[in-house]
This record gives C-alpha cells, sequence and structure tokens, in this order.
C-alpha cells in the first residue's frame, strides 16, 4: 500500500498537491490503496433511501422513486457478497474488526435476519472498520445517515471507535424546510451527521456565529432556534454576539432547484453543509477523503478549501459529474493535477470492464463509454431493464434555436447492420438529429454502408456537415482520444424552453 498524495515541483518550482480519483467499490480501494493513518477527515453519505420506511423499501416499492428504491436494493441485498462480509468480520479479517463490533453484528442476525437491512449493517461496518485503519491519530468522521438507519450506524461506530479510544463527538442535527404535504405523522424535515474522532486530540477549530453589533434585529437571518419558552425565534447578523459557537444543530438549505450548484445528482448535498464539516476539522493542505463521493460537493470544497482530497465511488456517472464539476469550478488545468485509477486507459481494460458480472455495475461500460465520449456533457439512461435503445442522450443548438437531440447508444458484444437500423427506428422515434453508436468490437462494412446511407445532418451553427448516424469505436476514444466536438446547447445558451424539454426528456428517462 502507498500514500496516495503526492508532492511534485510545477511550474517555477511551485510545489503541486496531486489528488486521487477512485473509480470501484471503497472497500476494495481502501483496502489496497490507502495507508494507514494517512487521512485527517473523513466524511460519507452513503446510500440509503430516507423517503420511505424499511417495510416500504424492502416490501412495498412505489414507482413515484422506484429507481432510487431500485439503486438502494442493488447495493444492499442479502447474497454472496453479504455472506462474505459477514464472514471477514466474524472471522476478523485482517485484524481490522473490534471484539464488540463482531459481536454486534452476529447478535443482530437473530434479531433482523439475513436480509437486506442487515446487507446494509454489514457493507456499512466494513467499511467504516477500513475509514478507522486509514483515520490519523488526530482523524475526524462524519457519517450522514438519516432517521431509518440512524440507531442502528450509532451502534456500529460505537463499537469501532469507541472501543479502540475513539470518541463520540456530537449528533449533529441538519435541519431544512422543503414542501411537506399532509401524512398522519410529522413531516422529516431533517438528517443526522454523526462526528467521531479516533482519539481525544483531534484536530478541532471552533466555528462562531458571525460577530456583529446588536440593532434591531433587520439584518440577514443566520439561524433559527428554540428559545426557552419553547417558541421558535431567529437570529440575524446583528443580534449575535462575539464568541458564540455554533451548535450542533444547523439549518442549512437543501439545494434550490434553480440554484448554480446544482448538478441534477439525486442526493447531492450543499456546499456550506461540507464547508462547516471541512473547516471545523481540517486545516490547509490536510487530507480530506469522501468514500462514497456521489455529486462531488466534498471534493470540489476541499480544493477551493486548499485541502487535499482522495474521492471514490462505484459509479461512473459520479466519476463523470466530479470531473465536469471540478473542471467547471477551477478551469480545466485541475484535470491535469488529478490521478484517476480503475477508469479504463486501454482496449484491454475496457474490455474488463465489459465483461463485468457485478450487478452493482451492470452498466458500468455503457455509462463510461457514454460519458467519455462525450466529455461528461450528455445524460444518461439508468433506467433497469430495457432502455428502449437509448444509453445517453445530449442536446445541441439547432435552427432558429430549437434544441436537436443526440441519442448514443453502446454495445460490447457482437454488432452488424442490424444495429445501425435499429438506431435509426430509435432517431425516428425519438425525434432525434443525430445517432451516435459507440462499439467495443470493429464496425463491418454493411454497418459503415448502412450508416451512410442514413444521409448527414448540418445547420448554421456548424462549420461542415456531420453524418446522421456515426460509428464510434472504443478504440478510437481511448488511443486516439476521439471525442464529441458539437458545442452542447447549455453552452451555447441556456433558454427556458430548451431546459425544459431537456428535463422533460431526463425525467422520462428516470421512470
Amino acid at each position: 500500500m502507498f500514500f496516495l498524495t503526492q508532492r511534485r515541483k510545477g511550474a517555477k518550482g511551485v510545489i503541486v498537491m496531486s489528488n486521487r480519483l477512485f473509480y470501484g467499490d471503497n472497500l476494495e480501494v481502501l483496502r489496497r490503496y490507502i495507508k494507514d493513518e494517512s487521512v485527517d477527515l473523513c466524511y460519507i453519505d452513503p446510500p440509503f433511501n430516507s423517503k420511505r420506511n424499511y417495510n416500504q423499501i424492502y416490501n412495498n416499492i412505489g414507482q413515484e422513486d422506484k429507481a432510487q428504491a431500485q439503486a438502494f436494493v442493488d447495493t444492499w441485498t442479502w447474497d454472496d457478497r453479504a455472506n462474505q462480509g459477514l464472514a471477514e468480520i466474524q472471522e476478523n479479517y485482517l485484524g481490522h474488526f473490534t471484539a464488540k463490533s463482531i459481536a454486534l453484528i452476529s447478535g443482530l442476525i437473530n434479531v433482523l435476519g439475513k436480509d437486506s437491512l442487515l446487507a446494509y449493517l454489514v457493507g456499512m461496518t466494513l467499511r467504516i472498520a477500513e475509514i478507522h485503519r486509514v483515520l490519523k491519530p488526530t482523524g475526524s468522521f462524519y457519517l450522514h445517515c438519516d432517521r431509518n438507519a440512524s440507531h442502528y450506524l450509532k451502534l456500529v461506530l460505537d463499537t469501532i471507535f469507541c472501543s479502540q479510544r475513539g470518541e463520540f463527538r456530537n449528533e449533529i442535527v441538519w435541519c431544512y424546510r422543503k414542501w411537506n404535504i399532509k401524512q398522519p405523522q410529522f413531516p422529516s424535515n431533517h438528517d443526522t451527521i454523526f462526528f467521531y474522532t479516533k482519539s481525544s486530540k483531534n484536530t478541532f477549530n471552533t466555528l462562531y456565529l458571525p460577530k456583529s453589533n446588536k440593532s434591531s434585529g433587520k439584518g440577514k437571518k443566520i439561524q433559527s432556534i428554540v428559545g426557552e419558552d419553547g417558541k421558535r425565534k431567529s437570529i440575524y447578523l446583528d443580534e449575535v454576539s462575539e464568541g458564540t459557537p455554533t451548535p450542533d444543530w444547523w439549518e442549512i438549505s437543501i439545494i434550490n432547484p434553480m440554484a448554480k450548484e446544482r448538478l441534477g445528482y439525486p442526493t447531492q448535498k450543499p456546499e456550506a453543509l461540507l464547508e462547516r464539516i471541512i473547516k471545523a476539522s481540517s486545516n490547509e493542505n490536510d487530507v480530506i477523503l469522501d468514500a462514497f463521493l456521489g455529486g462531488g460537493t466534498t471534493l470540489s470544497i476541499a480544493q477551493r478549501l486548499n485541502r487535499q482530497w482522495i474521492g471514490i465511488d462505484i459509479t461512473y456517472q459520479s466519476i463523470g459529474i466530479t470531473l465536469k464539476r471540478l473542471q467547471d469550478s477551477f478551469g480545466e488545468e485541475i484535470l491535469d493535477k488529478i490521478q484517476l485509477s480503475g477508469i479504463p486507459k486501454d482496449v484491454e481494460s475496457a474490455i474488463a470492464l465489459s465483461l463485468k458480472k457485478d450487478d452493482r455495475t451492470r452498466k458500468e461500460f455503457e455509462t463510461w463509454a457514454v460519458l467519455t465520449y462525450s466529455n461528461n456533457r450528455a445524460i444518461i439512461n439508468d433506467k433497469k431493464g430495457k432502455d428502449q435503445g437509448i444509453d445517453g442522450l445530449a442536446y445541441f443548438q439547432g435552427e432558429n434555436n430549437e434544441t436537436e437531440k443526440i441519442i448514443l447508444q453502446v454495445k460490447s458484444g457482437k454488432v452488424g447492420a442490424k444495429d445501425i437500423r435499429d438506431l435509426q427506428g430509435v432517431l425516428t422515434l425519438e425525434n432525434g438529429a443525430i445517432g451516435i453508436f459507440i462499439t467495443l468490437q470493429p464496425p463491418t462494412k454493411d454497418m459503415i454502408k448502412t450508416a451512410k446511407s442514413a444521409g448527414i445532418y448540418q445547420n448554421k451553427y456548424m462549420s461542415q456537415p456531420v453524418d446522421k448516424i456515426q460509428i464510434i469505436t472504443i478504440e478510437e476514444m481511448l488511443e486516439q482520444q476521439k471525442r464529441l466536438d458539437i458545442r452542447m446547447t447549455f453552452e451555447v445558451l441556456k433558454s427556458a424552453p430548451q431546459q425544459q424539454q431537456i428535463k422533460a426528456d431526463q425525467m422520462r428517462l428516470e421512470l
């Protein structure tokens, strides 16, 4: 194993930090590549469906959030992987599990049975044990969860951290306002974040409420609290005394649908939340780890606050979103300072990705191919099962400012002219302008002929016409760095009708 962040001389002798982004299972990455006691701060927001109780999650999945629930079920089911994880805990694999954590998980078998919930707790125990190992003695760990699993996860954390001289610091309550519908219970408008440290000598920078002179209270509101009389009251900038520490009750708005930071990632957390955590429990040049990367908020804030970082995710969509986010926020040159691991770099590794049998990554080859060829600008069709012949969609500006659609399709197995004719049919059905057929296998002469017979496309914004159906090989993508070179709609202008059409197509793919 080796330390992931390396220092190297850049221009004019300036020391440049090299950050790491891993595409793969975080348990495998943590075990193989992250050195003992090398991380200052770890934050994770693991996949969990916070909108449903356990009976609903496992027995009554509704249509309105079926895709999100399906992703959860795919990740945490009692299967061979869960059996192996349980055996590793009970046998104290690599010596990373405490006696109390082994006793806890073994005892929960009789309480929960070998079902999805226990699979979730086994998976989290495996990963939390590795996170504890990689934290420095002064390191901190924040685990983001919700009311459904917090009571179980608190037990897991106690058996791993507190039994090894670590300390439970806070149960942080993140409150937010959202639209609530009438129901026979109080609406849930908060998440829980558990804050643990590896020892009593942890890094902690006390954060204070902003200093201001007291006045009439008509300044900017920064937080709401419950007063001694039990009534809710607001704190304003001009009412705050110097030296008032930030409490463990945080009111930070969820991301506004029109906010600039919104990426469309379903569980994206607000930047203000991660900024508070990173500022409190790390200093400049410290190493920040996010083992469930998601939309990349942790890495983006870590970069802005001059921290080093490590990100891990099992889905390429998260990797692609994060790379695009970093590039948009800090410029294209930041990509040269990131070490990417696990991403196909040659045809052989692309074939290996296409042959993965893991249910969690069954569409990863298609996702990687679409996002790589489109420079992370396409929308992924991540619908389970039949994909209607669409693996991805991209949009560009057509004549008279209307939005034109590019349909991307990926094949890893045997291909022929019929596949091109099928793509033509999808183009007609979906009113697409251009079809991109990405293939791992070399195209046949009949395929090329059939694609050429579809004709060409051109509008006034293009310097030259392009084939209406284009065949791109994985070899061309990897060895010639061939990429989609049409300017996307959002890169030209952002008109409301166009954005509405794009979002409507995205919602349709997610149903």
